[in-house]
């Protein structure tokens, strides 16, 4: 065979737009080291947020509480985690048992109960949460303590460590009971004999989950609209912002007042309600950037590339306008999180007995001879905003370009 008819060896040159040693990552794992990957602007930015000391630890503390909070069942329940009964592997706390496996009559079991304790314990053994109380349980061990006066006191109880007052007399097994590591109201009871710590920890789980969802679904709305404003402009815009300001003018109180003495209040209604509300907080930050961005060079590239409007508005613009947007995210979770205490407080929200950080507050604020609700209220409420707050200004500071370039 002539030489000039040999085939060519073939030579696979780098590609110039990736960095010089990448280009031999072939298929699926180069694609994953891509997504995986932060852009070097976006590692400029993380290096600066975490370079706020006050923001970063203030990131860590939130995600450690709200991960923690995620498995409330776990730290605060009435109910065992694990039991063994007869030879039989129990998990109450997942599993409602019947109390006639127990040799009881009831329909639901209450493993709190001293016949039910002292069965289990004869024929097994259980393992409790660490406190054991849910948000709903109810303290029946306790003696009270004694007023000044030597008279018995009600409902709401101190905390144990608190106060020096003479416990009330009881029965034995029932002071037992009472003085159990897992059993002690570290916080107290509310006026319904409720333990405050574990009632803390659930409200925490359902105010941050709120706030999570109202603000995530508030965002989405209030970006598109925006985007679709700012983008098309002209008549579009007009309409839109006759509209914002008719529908921003509505009283967002009395329209929970009028809906709540219709339809029961719930999470989801609550959740619903407050949605069609603050959506329009991000719409004229949103507009605002697609209209700077609109006219901007590689938007006119990318309509001369034949680009579907959408690509360019989502693809294009909404990355630059996303900067502006994320900076009010933590202020506006912040604000979702004070709506539902607020209302809360005012009973138009959650339904009665729900844990909640605003009805231990409207707790405080009827029983001012214990003062543990109102400091337990203050400094749940408080130190959760606070965080948000410092978490807020860290991205803030992380976002803003000219820290970012400098």
């Amino acid at each position: 065979m002539d030489i000039q008819d040999a085939p060519l060896p073939r030579i696979d040159f780098p590609d110039p737009a990736e960095p010089i040693g990448r280009y031999v990552e072939k298929g699926p794992t180069r694609a994953r080291r891509r997504w995986l990957e932060l852009s070097p602007i976006n590692r400029r930015r993380w290096s600066n947020f975490k370079s706020n000391r006050r923001g970063f630890y203030s990131l860590i503390l939130f995600c450690t509480m709200f991960g923690l909070s995620l498995f409330a069942e776990l730290l605060a329940n009435d109910k065992p985690i694990f039991a063994s009964y007869k030879g039989e592997w129990l998990m109450p706390v997942f599993v409602n048992y019947p109390e006639e496996k127990f040799g009881g009559f009831l329909a639901v079991t209450d493993y709190k109960d001293p016949v039910i304790l002292d069965e289990i314990n004869a024929h097994g053994w259980m393992i409790w949460p660490p406190i054991r109380y849910a948000y709903n349980s109810i303290n029946k061990d306790t003696p009270h303590t004694k007023s000044s006066s030597g008279s018995c006191l009600a409902f709401p109880d101190p905390p144990p460590w608190s106060t020096s007052a003479a416990l009330c007399d009881a029965p034995a097994e029932q002071l037992a009971r009472f003085r159990e590591m897992g059993n002690r109201n570290w916080l107290g009871t509310d006026d319904q004999g409720r333990d405050v710590l574990a009632r803390l920890i659930y409200g925490f789980r359902i105010s941050v989950l709120f706030g999570l969802i109202l603000t995530t679904l508030s965002t989405i709305l209030g970006v598109t609209a925006g985007a679709v404003q700012g983008y098309f402009g002209g008549k579009v815009d007009i309409v839109f912002q006759r509209f914002m300001e008719i529908w921003s003018s509505i009283p967002t109180l009395y329209v929970l007042i009028i809906i709540s003495s219709v339809l029961p209040s719930g999470f989801w209604v609550l959740l619903g309600i407050l949605v069609l509300f603050e959506w329009v907080h991000l719409v004229n930050l949103v507009r605002a950037e697609f209209l700077r961005g609109r006219n901007l060079e590689y938007v006119t590239a990318a309509r001369a590339l034949g680009l579907s409007n959408v690509k360019i508005m989502y693809k294009h613009i909404l990355p630059n306008a996303a900067i502006a947007t994320l900076t009010f995210v933590p202020f506006m979770l912040s604000g979702a999180i004070t709506a539902l205490t607020s209302l809360d407080f005012l009973g138009l929200g959650l339904p009665p007995g729900s844990p909640s950080l605003g009805e231990l507050a409207q707790q405080a604020y009827g029983n001012l001879q214990a003062p543990w609700l109102g400091l337990a209220a203050f400094l749940s409420i408080a130190s959760l905003l606070s965080l948000l707050i410092f978490i807020g200004e860290g991205v803030r500071d992380a976002l803003d370009p000219r820290k970012t370039f400098r």
